[in-house]
């Protein structure tokens, strides 16, 4: 009992870091044009809406065992599989260089160490400590991290909702459906990821329910700060408020801290992809690599916008979960054993044109839900026609 009570909270401990990102307020911010009222409710339904895809996915992966991109062969085969791990370890290495990048340019903003790229290779430095440390040795180190974030974000927020002034009005930027999609992207970025964690427990459902729920819990509350940021005191960024509230060093901690945090599941889970991709390339040095490149980057590149970055990912791995929630929950097929599940690979194509079309529509429930829905029909339709011919697919 003790070793699983460790487990739910070791578990927990990771799914909140992994909510309390800068990337997730800014997104907050990006979403306050609907007011509050209207913004809460599109980031609580984008939520529910991308965190039940999450569920399941990191269900999948605590069912068999696998890791997020070995869970991918069920649907897509051995070899099909390749294509998701390496969109994967490229969207994993752009998640790593944004993270760092915001980071630095809000510790920078906080106290001023003569540049955004010094910050960002000290963040970058931190988090390969973090990879070099090891997931299996970080529980008690996590333990600390975690405990001292969610107090002085607690005091963030005490601080970003005293500064209230009055309530902007809606100003028609955004629609809420965009905004319902905005919520629901950032969880299903940590659709490829969630499995490499939910793999080694005894209790798949209890484990993968407490980590969703903690990611949800946590994921809205750092989108509501980033609304209270813009809308209650007309900032687009949290350093003019905890500069001018005094509490540089407690905001500079948690910048720091929980970029450092979040950026490491980024850069661990690209190593397992890695891993995935060739049993040649080794999960530690690849993680390592994937935190030096994406390091680079945020020192070099401009990769502070990153809306269409999330858009993008939606598009590939929303229809990439769907069909492989269709087929372990609903047609109970496992193509693994397989080389390249031609047919899956044409429904994805089609589940990511849907959703790059759904686009231009403006729809109360923004794009994922909608075209969840069309590629689980489209593949179980499918999956029924073809009945136990196992010999769609072939081996290469």
């Amino acid at each position: 009992m003790e070793n699983e009570n460790n487990s739910v909270l070791s578990h927990g401990l990771i799914w909140f870091g992994a909510a309390v990102s800068i990337a997730e307020i800014l997104t907050g911010v990006s979403i306050a044009p609907l007011g509050f009222k209207k913004g809460i409710a599109a980031v609580i339904l984008g939520h529910i809406i991308g965190c039940v895809l999450l569920y399941f996915a990191g269900l999948i992966g605590a069912n068999t065992k696998k890791s997020a991109m070995e869970t991918v062969k069920i649907s897509f085969g051995e070899k099909g599989a390749l294509l998701f791990s390496s969109l994967n370890v490229l969207q994993l290495v752009g998640w790593t260089a944004i993270m760092i990048f915001n980071g630095a340019a809000a510790a920078q903003a906080i106290f001023d160490i003569g540049g955004e790229f010094i910050w960002a290779a000290a963040i970058g430095v931190i988090t390969l400590i973090w990879v070099v440390v090891g997931i299996k040795n970080l529980s008690r180190l996590n333990f600390v991290t975690m405990g001292a974030l969610f107090i002085l974000t607690i005091i963030l927020s005490r601080v970003i909702f005293k500064e209230g002034g009055v309530l902007t009005s809606e100003n028609g930027a955004l629609s809420f459906g965009e905004a319902v999609e905005l919520s629901a992207a950032m969880p299903i970025s940590w659709l490829p990821l969630i499995s490499d964690y939910t793999r080694n427990t005894s209790k798949p459902k209890k484990i993968t329910f407490i980590s969703t729920a903690i990611y949800f819990l946590t994921s809205c509350w750092m989108y509501i700060i980033g609304m209270g940021t813009s809308i209650l005191a007309g900032q687009s960024d949290i350093a003019p408020i905890v500069l001018k509230a005094g509490i540089g060093a407690v905001g500079l901690i948690i910048v720091v801290a929980s970029t450092a945090t979040t950026t490491f599941l980024d850069v661990y889970s690209a190593g397992v992809s890695c891993e995935t991709i060739s049993r040649k390339l080794k999960e530690k040095p690849s993680a390592i690599a994937v935190c030096i490149i994406g390091t680079i980057l945020a020192m070099f590149a401009p990769v502070n916008s990153f809306e269409n970055f999330l858009y993008l990912i939606g598009s590939v791995f929303a229809p990439m979960i769907a069909i492989q929630i269709a087929d372990v929950f609903v047609s109970k097929k496992d193509y693994s054993k397989f080389g390249i599940n031609w047919i899956n690979i044409i429904i994805w194509v089609i589940g990511f044109i849907i959703y790059r079309l759904f686009m231009y529509v403006n729809t109360p429930v923004g794009y994922t839900l909608p075209v969840m829905f069309i590629v689980i029909l489209i593949s179980a339709a499918v999956k029924s026609f073809i009945g136990g011919k196992t010999n769609v697919t072939k081996s290469v």
